[in-house]
């Protein structure tokens, strides 16, 4: 099935990447590339265009407004220039005797000069009339028209009245009538004015529109830079726009596969990330999320066997394959066992489904403790729970002191496991006293993977293992609660108040073990408590010595401060049954107890 998936994701990963060719980072920084290369050309093209009319409009100042007013201009200085020849004629007339050869050359100049009058106005004219048909460029094309059609009256003037006058001037000259020739040169000075102040008039209207295409090409270039400039920055902040458009959608998902990671390192994995595009990132978001799914798939490995094995071994068989082939080793360990007390006489008065609630809430409830204290829970055997603290799971130096911190924590919770078992029953109270048992021991043992090829354990074996449930067991002959080897009691001897119990031989062990109550942590132990203890270790001195009176009244003593200690009554029991059958000779002061 798993495979199944992996394959239909693998296929679905490969169409995203093929769909993906045209849709890639690197198309999509092509794309911004060529938006701002075609900005960009189009700002040139609308600028060259812009540049290219006031180009034209600058060509059409330089090559036609100023000439035709320098032709109005140079025309004006010819018609004087004519009129000065007109006077040399005179001159050369009046010399006695009269300069016939400078007289010729002079109505020569004279003649010459009315043809240059006639070429620089007509060449006006031209340009005048080009700007006119000229459609590229805005002009006051009426004002042209009434210039032109005035240099065309003062050419026919010219032709006209004033070359008649000239032609009247000449035949005076002629005929040798000189006081004539000078009324008549009266007269033609006087048009000659009237003339040269028409062209005149003509040359301040044309300067007029030189002024106007000016300021035309200055207006259209300042416009140009403007509309240059404004077009610059819209397809700056388009180019951007577009830019920051297409790259947000690039950081949006890497942001988001950031934050997803960030999520993942945290240890949330409720969520998936939303494949919103088809790039590399897209392809990566759909592969984080098919990590995500397998990192939630080996949390419900995890949390399923957590159920039936102990977390930090499932989460080592997941994490460190290594620990699963491990084999056994010896190390030094501390175990745990717990018993409920009084199960047996319980579990035949109540009802089958009432008997597994008590159960798995008093596992429940103890198996907490254990797991906060670093405690590996080995498994469950009927009421019974085992627990180890060692390598590699906890440091060696810390481990006794973790089992005896779950031991207390375990005893504190009784009260409320007593208060709760009525109620899963519905009764208002139980008439069996419910009760705990605790052994820890502290040794040598076999730690690793143990069983057969078709199922493994990870778990411990040795004499220390054993002494563990014997010890729990032993708790019955004492009335005791928590039972440690004298291993564990040396290791906890500075944070946690024991007191020797007794030396015992159990089942299954060749020589006597001395066993010790925990009674709290350092320092918790009242002023009662601390004379139990002391009279109560005089009293075990004293048994141990065969002298039955002191161990009596030391034990009672021991009672008289802590009445409800239920070793010092236990081991005064003893003491009753010493007094009356005496133990043999060679009694080393240990008791043996035979109960498993």
């Amino acid at each position: 099935m798993a495979s199944a998936q992996y394959s239909s994701l693998q296929s679905n990963v490969v169409r995203v990447g093929k769909l993906s060719i045209w849709r890639s980072i690197r198309s999509k920084i092509v794309a911004i590339a060529l938006c701002l290369v075609v900005l960009m050309i189009a700002t040139s093209v609308l600028s060259m265009a812009m540049s290219g009319q006031v180009g034209v409009l600058l060509d059409e100042l330089t090559n036609r407004y100023i000439p035709a007013y320098s032709h109005l201009a140079r025309a004006n200085v010819h018609s004087l220039e004519r009129a000065l020849a007109l006077r040399r004629l005179m001159v050369a007339k009046m010399q006695v005797p009269a300069d016939q050869d400078g007289y010729r050359a002079r109505l020569q100049a004279f003649t010459s000069k009315d043809a240059e009058v006639q070429r620089e106005m007509d060449a006006a004219r031209r340009l005048i009339n080009a700007i006119i048909d000229d459609v590229r460029t805005p002009s006051d094309n009426a004002a042209l028209g009434r210039i032109d059609a005035r240099i065309e009256n003062a050419g026919v003037e010219l032709h006209g009245e004033l070359a008649d006058e000239e032609s009247k001037l000449l035949a005076l000259l002629d005929a040798g009538d000189l006081a004539e020739a000078r009324r008549s040169l009266t007269h033609l000075d006087n048009l000659r004015d009237q003339f040269i102040e028409k062209i005149d008039t003509i040359r301040a209207e044309m300067l007029s529109q030189v002024y106007a295409s000016t300021a035309t090409v200055i207006r259209n270039q300042r416009q140009t830079l403007v509309v240059s400039a404004i077009v610059t920055a819209l397809a700056a902040t388009i180019g951007l726009g577009f830019a920051f458009l297409v790259s947000g959608g690039i950081t949006r998902p890497v942001r988001q596969l950031l934050q997803g990671t960030r999520e993942i390192e945290a240890g949330r994995l409720e969520k998936s990330l939303i494949v919103s595009t088809r790039d590399e990132i897209g392809e990566l978001s759909v592969a984080f999320n098919r990590m995500v799914e397998q990192l939630r798939r080996n949390q419900r490995i995890r949390e399923t066997f957590g159920r039936y094995i102990d977390p930090k071994i499932a989460e080592g068989l997941i994490d460190r394959p290594e620990i699963a082939a491990i084999e056994g080793q010896r190390r030094v360990m501390t175990v745990m066992f717990c018993d409920l007390k009084g199960f047996t006489s319980m579990s035949e008065g109540v009802t089958p489904q009432g008997l597994v609630k008590i159960v798995n809430c008093y596992l429940s409830m103890m198996s907490e403790p254990i797991r906060e204290n670093r405690g590996i829970i080995d498994k469950y055997i009927g009421d019974a729970i085992m627990a180890y603290w060692g390598p590699p799971f906890i440091e060696e130096r810390d481990q006794a002191a973790f089992a005896c911190n779950a031991a207390l924590e375990m005893s504190r919770r009784l009260p409320d496991l007593q208060r709760r078992i009525p109620e899963l029953l519905g009764l208002r109270r139980m008439s069996i006293e419910c009760d705990i048992r605790i052994g820890i021991a502290t040794g040598e043992m076999l730690a690793g993977s143990i069983g057969s090829e078709f199922m493994m354990n990870f778990t411990v074996m040795g004499d220390a293992v054993n002494l563990a449930s014997r010890l729990e067991g032993a708790n019955k002959a004492y009335g005791s609660r928590i039972l440690l080897s004298e291993a564990t009691a040396r290791s906890v001897a500075d944070a946690f108040e024991v007191r020797e119990i007794d030396r015992i031989l159990v089942v299954g062990q060749s020589a006597p073990q001395t066993a010790y109550e925990l009674l709290g942590k350092k320092g918790d132990l009242s002023v009662a408590q601390a004379q139990m203890r002391t009279r109560y270790a005089e009293g075990l001195a004293a048994y141990r010595g065969r002298r039955w009176a002191d161990a009596r009244a030391a034990l009672e003593g021991a009672l008289e401060a802590t009445p409800s200690d239920r070793p010092s009554q236990a081991l005064l029991d003893r003491v009753a049954n010493c007094e009356l059958h005496p133990p043999p000779v060679e009694w080393d002061g240990s008791w043996r107890i035979e109960q498993k």
